[in-house]
């Protein structure tokens, strides 16, 4: 079989695009968002488009979460309050009643309307607040990276499909 540069370079090209996985970048940002706001609970809720009801897309907690994120999240109302905030949100930390301490702000992205990055598990303040919010439209660069280059595998696996031979 003859060596056929286009198709090596075509096949290089598309695997070094296709070298992020959304899921795992989700995961990641997460992470990153738990460590930036000095928490062990991070993740993502997205709201319809309507804005009338929002749902966890991702949540990262530790292990066994002990202080109920995940649970709290879908009893505690703050999702319907995500769903029309347009704002950042934030809730006291109080386990006496079982408030984790949250706080979510709008992530920005072309793609994905309604998308918040949250942040639990401590009182957070105006600091926080701001810091979260740079990281949300930085996580919505990433967010939109990814999906860009989605987008060029796509388009570029039909240009190789469909080159002549």
């Amino acid at each position: 079989m003859p060596y056929n540069r286009v198709d090596v370079s075509m096949r290089e090209l598309i695997s070094a695009c296709s070298g992020l996985e959304a899921a795992d970048l989700v995961d990641r940002l997460a992470r990153a968002a738990a460590a930036v706001a000095n928490t062990s609970y991070a993740g993502f809720v997205r709201a319809d488009p309507l804005r009338e009801e929002a749902r966890s897309m991702y949540a990262h907690t530790p292990p066994g979460d002990p202080l109920r994120v995940r649970s709290w999240l879908a009893e505690s109302g703050v999702l319907k309050e995500l769903a029309s905030a347009v704002e950042p949100v934030r809730m006291a930390y109080d386990p006496s009643v079982g408030e984790p301490g949250f706080l979510a702000t709008p992530v920005p992205t072309v793609s994905c309307d309604h998308l918040y990055v949250w942040v639990a598990g401590r009182d957070f303040c105006d600091a926080d607040e701001h810091l979260l919010s740079r990281y949300a439209i930085a996580a919505g660069r990433a967010l939109e990276a990814a999906s860009g280059l989605e987008a060029a595998v796509r388009l570029l696996r039909g240009v190789r499909a469909f080159r002549p031979a």
